[in-house]
């Protein structure tokens, strides 16, 4: 596929001395949580750092407020929340594996504590926490416009609506949930597993679908922003499903094929279809990840970062700005000034 200009402008980039695992980007802040729990706030526009702390027993993720306003870090013996206007922070030390946070637009946020969820307010007060699942939850997210929240835990997938401790819907599937993604016409719901399968309910009906023959666990599923493409690791090739119509059931995904193994995806925010992918050999892909016919393997636009360090993560600041993180503490901005060419 041919490079269409505009260049992609490389901006800034800094070094952080911990090893990248995380990273989240909303408005005019970057957060980087590394491994050793050392969590960075960086200014979008010039990588200059506006705020820091550190989460005891390391760093999971990272996860930023929709207004920039709040952050949640996750990790195996804690989490954090912390407040931009006087950089306050709340750690708590729960012992318990704590895997990932999700905000809603509202400003409050879940995070995976053990065996339960815990739903907080902007202010670090505890709302309500779910009732405890069968094992560890290993991941979260938000249904309609964040009126229920979803809980992947082993055997299956829970549903919460606002302070029920106990679920009101329960999608039941023998395996270990590695990610959750949820599209946002709140018409599906997903989950990578360590069985190497995809596994998808309609929230409508409960029916169910099995994307199963993938080589490896699938551990990072991403929906872009219109709920139509989902984007799934579990082979060298980046798989892309269309989830139009009745959904993906009887088609054949689109395939990407850059990378000998994939270590990070992030959707290019809006309707165009961009996709950014990072490989353990350091690059990173840009892709028009839903062009041609289902079936077709796809090469990318353009490559980035052709390093030898493992790219940990990957985030959009917004359209323009991609932000890219190397296991070996580099962080870098590019810019894409344009919304349809990449």
């Amino acid at each position: 596929m041919s490079v269409i200009s505009p260049e992609v402008a490389a901006g800034w980039e800094v070094y952080v001395d911990d090893a990248p695992v995380s990273l989240s980007a909303r408005g005019d802040l970057v957060a980087v949580a590394g491994a050793g729990g050392s969590v960075r706030m960086l200014d979008a526009a010039m990588g200059a750092e506006i705020g820091a702390l550190e989460l005891p027993g390391g760093a999971l993720r990272a996860e930023l407020s929709s207004t920039a306003a709040n952050l949640a870090v996750t990790g195996p013996t804690a989490y954090a929340l912390w407040r931009r206007t006087d950089e306050r922070t709340l750690v708590r030390e729960s012992g318990a594996w704590a895997s990932s946070a999700t905000w809603t637009e509202g400003e409050r946020v879940a995070v995976a504590s053990g065996r339960c969820a815990v739903v907080f307010d902007a202010d670090g007060g505890e709302l309500w926490r779910t009732a405890a699942a069968a094992s560890t939850v290993t991941d979260l997210a938000w249904l309609r416009q964040g009126r229920r929240l979803t809980v992947a835990a082993y055997g299956a997938v829970h549903g919460h609506e606002k302070h029920t401790a106990q679920p009101v819907v329960t999608y039941p599937y023998v395996g270990s949930h590695l990610a959750l993604a949820v599209a946002s016409t709140g018409k599906w719901i997903c989950s990578g597993n360590q069985d190497a399968s995809i596994h998808i309910w309609r929230t409508r009906d409960g029916s169910e679908l099995t994307m199963s023959g993938y080589p490896e666990k699938v551990s990072r599923l991403a929906f872009d922003d219109t709920g139509r493409w989902l984007a799934a690791d579990g082979a060298a090739d980046v798989t892309v499903w269309d989830f139009s119509g009745q959904g993906p059931a009887g088609t054949a995904p689109r395939q990407l094929r850059c990378h000998e193994r994939i270590t990070a995806l992030a959707w290019r925010p809006g309707p165009a279809g961009h996709l950014a992918s990072g490989g353990h050999d350091g690059t990173v892909a840009l892709w028009y990840a839903t062009a041609g016919q289902p079936g077709n393997r796809l090469r990318p636009v353009r490559v980035l970062d052709e390093v030898t360090s493992p790219v940990a993560a990957l985030a959009w600041a917004g359209p323009h700005l991609l932000i890219t993180a190397h296991r070996d503490g580099r962080v870098r901005a590019y810019g894409l000034p344009s919304r349809t060419a990449l």
